[in-house]
This record gives C-alpha cells, structure tokens and sequence, in this order.
C-alpha cells in the first residue's frame, strides 16, 4: 500500500517529536504493508511554519536512517496544507512542496467553521494547474451541511482523501457515519493514515481497508484508493488515468439528517 499521509517527521509538528518514534511508525507502516509512506507535516502559518526548506532535509535524514536500521520504507515529501489564502503563491514559489513533486498536494480545510469561498478557491487550484486532495473530509464538522460542495469540488476535479481509522471508528461515530456515505455515494479517491503517533494515531492502513471493502463490496476499487490512485500522484499521471470514482458521475442525493438539506449558493446557482 502507499500511503500519502502521515506527520512521521520527527519534531516538525504535532506528529512523531522525536527520531524514535519515528522509526517505530515505520516499523509499524511497513508490517502493515505500507511500502511508501508521504511524509506531509502541517503547513499552517502562525501555528507550524514549515516549508519545502524544513521539511526536506529531516526527510532525508529520516530516510537515511531507515536505510540504515535496514526498515523497507519509502519516504516520498509533501506538506499537509492547512487551506489559507497564501498558499497559491507558495505552491508557484516552491515554499510548499506538493506530493513528491507533483501537481497534486494535500489542502486541509477548517476542521470547525465553512471556508469562505471554498468552491472558487478549489477551482483557481485546478486553473493553475494544480490537483487539491482535500484531506479527511470526515472529519470536518461542517461536512454535513455542505456536503454537495464537496462532491461538486471532486467534480469539477479536486480529490477527496477520508482516513483509514475513520473507516473503523477509531475517531468516533460521527466520522464513522461519513466516511461511510462518502464511500458508498462513490465519491472517495484515496484512503490515508494521516498517522501522528505510534499507539493513538498509528501509521496502519489495512484495518481500515478491510472495513472499506466491507462497507462497499468492491474490493477493486478499494485497491485503487491505496495503491493505484496514489501510484498514480508518485508518477504526476493525469487525473483520469484509472477510473475516477463512479459516484462523480451520478446524481448524489442530500443527506436526509435535519437541517442537512440545505443546499449551498453554488447548488442553488446550477440547480
């Protein structure tokens, strides 16, 4: 599996602090069949200032020793971006790196409150020329009340990636309960760890899988979420290189949940 989320960078975030911890995640993705692990340390300015600069050389060291201790991973660089309006400027500068040098990057909505303007935002991405995966929309509170944005934002040719404990309920029920509609509306790109720790955010993808599968009953297309569709970014392949998910091209229903029926202002404009 290739897994394109992870804060295993030692001390750059609020991921692993520290080189040992990062070498037992490691130890961790690989005997769960991770042979390539996006080390993708939040940008968010104020609060983590990373960049390409930071993250690159503790990447390599890391990689260096894994290498070293004889651990088969595959260290590939990215950044967890935190949705801001700097980062445009900093994709086309250099100073945040995109996934292994790709057009696609990982862009990390407000986990609380709506992001102002988010539909445009997503398409002067996809104008410059860049592929948003927009990162763990499970998670995110307001996913529900907005949740045609989303799809209408993999429409038009963002990716969406959901987290592999979300599937399993590691992060409760609610995150569950989305996980679940994305995955059965057809709509999910890749599956991540998003891992931070070695015990409560474990860098471990295949339990979550197994769930994938179960919930979908399709085990071609879970495969494509962990291992062709990430191939695909490592090799900057076009977008619809493998079938896109199969929901991106039918009617999604709203959620039928109270107060979920609210369309959005992009909804209504091209109901």
């Amino acid at each position: 599996m290739i897994d394109l989320h992870s804060h295993i960078l030692p001390a750059l975030c609020d991921g692993s602090q520290n080189m040992e911890t990062s070498l037992a995640m490691a130890r961790l993705a690989v005997a769960d069949g991770t042979t390539h692990l996006a080390c993708t340390p939040h940008i968010y300015p104020g609060v983590y200032a990373n960049s390409t600069a930071t993250i690159a050389p503790v990447m390599q060291m890391l990689q260096a020793e894994l290498d070293l201790q004889g651990i088969p991973l595959t260290l590939v660089m990215g950044a967890d971006v935190h949705m801001v309006p700097e980062v445009m400027e900093g994709l086309k500068q250099g100073r945040i790196p995109t996934l292994h040098g790709s057009r696609y990057f990982l862009l990390e909505p407000s986990h609380h409150v709506p992001v102002p303007y988010f539909l445009e935002q997503i398409e002067n991405f996809l104008n410059a020329g860049y592929v948003p995966v927009i990162t763990h929309p499970e998670r995110l509170r307001w996913l529900d009340e907005h949740y045609q944005d989303f799809i209408q934002a993999a429409r038009i040719g963002a990716w969406l990636q959901i987290t592999a404990g979300a599937i399993t309920g590691n992060f409760g029920p609610s995150a569950k309960k989305r996980a679940e509609r994305l995955l059965l509306d057809n709509v999910v790109h890749i599956i991540a760890s998003d891992a931070h720790s070695i015990e409560h955010r474990p860098p471990t993808m295949s339990a979550g899988v197994a769930e994938a599968i179960r919930i979908l009953g399709d085990e071609t297309e879970v495969m494509r979420m962990v291992n062709g569709r990430p191939q695909m970014i490592l090799d900057n392949a076009e977008p619809d290189a493998l079938p896109l998910p199969a929901g991106l091209f039918e009617k999604i229903p709203l959620p039928l949940a109270g107060g979920h029926g609210k369309k959005s202002w992009f909804n209504r404009l091209f109901a």
